[in-house]
């Protein structure tokens, strides 16, 4: 995947450079010095990494078998594979505030209830990529909120648009057709057990058990360090938002959260004579080792984006929609082209920032419902993201489950896909 993505980022630049080879080669590594140089994209590449320690870490610790132990065992909550990725589902749904947590969380619970009931890693990606984004997208209490509230205020400073911009998001949020349809689709695929396409090929991988592990771990060995992840990003998005969690960094959240849950697991697990001081340094290192190549693929695919920004994809794309188009199309075009855009630049957020300046005034100009036309913005950049293999949520899901991105995207794309037919449906009618 790397060569791919390698192979596409220079092909951009080539034809940015109008393919003299020195000049590509210097905009190659002008491109690489500008990312390593943003500090929020360090700091995703860092959380990438930090990820395999605190997974390795739990691991190692035993806290995975204790959890496995009290929830199929002691206490019965999990007995089927529907069980299982329900409460991966459900932990998707709850925690709304980051989308990138929500993954990890959700992932490293049902991983190993998922192996222990015989799920596949590739549906249980899909179940933690089906319901984290989404559902930050629809409940909008967080960075998500926060862009899009910036985006629509815009329009209405330079005179597009009128009214409060709280109130157009929330209307808008009405009309996101393809989050309400992806978390019904995966609902509906965990509770029937639906596998379609590709998913219907993925083997569950074998649940290493330990009866000597089992008579002292502690589920919570696992537990705390989840709850304090949690905590810890509600009050980094505070911080960083100067009080406000709305207008918190993401990516320093994020970063931050890892750094002091590694902190307390030293604390906690070395503490506690789990494991010694000599151990969780190996078990930090080895497990941002195998982590490694998930970041430079997260590297890549920032890369790869900002090249096809400046190819100026997205407003190619949006160019395509003519100007006398049905206003019974409009939302659904506006769906389309996000997606597009979306996909080819493994960003939401980016594909809100291109097309809600084009969709906006579209609907004015056809004096069409302006709220539809983001809410198609909006699920159309979430539709695009769910398909890209070099979307970060994309890849942090399958980090999440120690799942091949490339698997995870073949078996999710029949879901989604599916949900997006739904979508488009919903957007021709309601136009």
């Amino acid at each position: 995947m790397l060569l791919s993505l390698f192979g596409g980022i220079l092909l951009g630049l080539f034809i940015i450079n109008d393919f003299a080879f020195f000049a590509s080669v210097e905009a190659l590594y002008s491109l690489f010095i500008s990312l390593l140089s943003e500090a929020w994209i360090l700091k995703t590449l860092g959380f990438a990494i930090l990820v395999g320690s605190v997974m390795a870490l739990i691991e190692k610790s035993g806290g995975i078998q204790g959890f496995v132990d009290f929830a199929h065992n002691r206490q019965a909550l999990v007995k089927s594979p529907r069980s299982a990725l329900l409460v991966s589902y459900i932990i998707g749904i709850v925690i709304f505030i980051e989308s990138s947590i929500t993954s990890l969380i959700a992932g490293a619970v049902g991983k190993p209830l998922c192996d222990k009931e015989g799920v596949s890693r590739a549906k249980l990606a899909y179940v933690c990529d089906s319901t984290s984004a989404p559902i930050s997208s629809l409940i909008v209490l967080n960075g998500w909120g926060a862009l899009l509230l910036g985006l629509i205020s815009a329009q209405i400073t330079q005179g597009v648009i009128e009214g409060e911009s709280v109130e157009i998001l929330i209307d808008s949020v009405l009309y996101n057709f393809y989050a309400m349809s992806a978390l019904v689709i995966t609902f509906l695929s965990v509770w029937f057990n639906i596998d379609i396409g590709p998913m219907k090929n993925t083997k569950p991988i074998a649940f290493e058990d330990s009866a000597s592990l089992r008579e002292y771990a502690s589920m919570w060995l696992m537990i705390l360090p989840i709850i304090l992840m949690v905590i810890s990003v509600f009050i980094f998005l505070y911080i960083t938002g100067d009080g406000n969690i709305l207008k918190g960094s993401g990516s320093s959240s994020i970063f931050y959260t890892m750094l002091v849950t590694l902190g307390f697991m030293f604390l906690y697990y070395v503490g506690s004579k789990n494991i010694s001081s000599k151990v969780y340094v190996k078990t930090t290192f080895l497990g941002a080792k195998k982590l490694f190549p998930i970041a430079m693929i997260l590297l890549f695919a920032f890369a790869i984006g900002k090249v096809t920004t400046d190819l100026k994809t997205g407003l190619y794309l949006a160019s395509l929609a003519d100007e006398n188009l049905s206003i019974y199309l409009l939302g659904a075009v506006v769906f389309l082209l996000s997606s597009l855009i979306a996909f080819s630049t493994g960003t939401s957020w980016g594909t809100f920032s291109i097309m809600i300046p084009v969709a906006v005034p579209m609907a004015v100009a056809m004096d069409a419902n302006v709220a539809l036309a983001i809410g198609a913005v909006i699920s159309g950049g979430v539709f695009g993201d769910h398909c890209s293999p070099i979307s970060d949520t994309t890849i942090i899901s399958s980090l999440a489950t120690d799942c091949e991105v490339v698997e995870h995207v073949k078996t999710q794309l029949p879901y989604a896909v599916i949900s997006a037919v739904i979508a488009l449906s919903l957007f021709i009618v309601f136009s």
